[in-house]
C-alpha cells in the first residue's frame, strides 16, 4: 500500500480539491496504540493496488501531527478517535469508522 503522508495542515485544502475527482481515505494512526497498529495492519493487508484507483489513501501520524488531527475533526465534523478511517468526497466526510470496526470492504462500498 502506498500511503500519501499527511504532514501539513495546508494539505487539507488539497485533499478537499482532490476529493472532487476521487474519494480520499484519511487514516489517523497512533503509533503507541496496539489497537491502532492492528487496524493499520488489517487495512494494509486487505488493500490492493486497484483500490488506489478509486480511493487515494493518506496516513496521519497523529502523535506527531495532533494539530492536523484536530483540524480534521473540526473541518469534517467528526469526533477525534484513534485509530480512525474517514472517507472524504467533495470536501465532506461521507464515512467514518474507528478502532476494530475499520473495514476496507466497507470503505469500498461507499466509494
Amino acid at each position: 500500500m502506498n500511503w500519501n503522508q499527511l504532514t501539513d495542515i495546508k494539505q487539507l485544502d488539497i485533499i478537499d480539491q482532490e476529493s472532487a475527482a476521487k474519494k480520499i481515505l484519511l487514516f489517523k494512526h497512533s503509533t503507541r496504540c496496539s489497537i491502532s497498529t492492528a487496524a493499520l495492519g488489517r487495512t494494509e493487508r486487505k488493500w490492493n493496488d486497484g483500490l488506489s484507483e478509486k480511493i487515494k489513501p493518506y496516513y496521519l501520524d497523529l502523535l506527531v501531527h495532533r494539530d492536523i488531527s484536530n483540524a480534521i475533526a473540526e473541518r469534517y465534523g467528526v469526533a477525534h478517535e484513534s485509530p480512525q478511517a474517514l472517507i472524504i468526497s467533495n470536501g465532506k466526510c461521507i464515512f467514518s469508522q474507528t478502532h476494530m470496526e475499520i473495514s476496507v470492504d466497507e470503505m469500498v462500498q461507499v466509494s
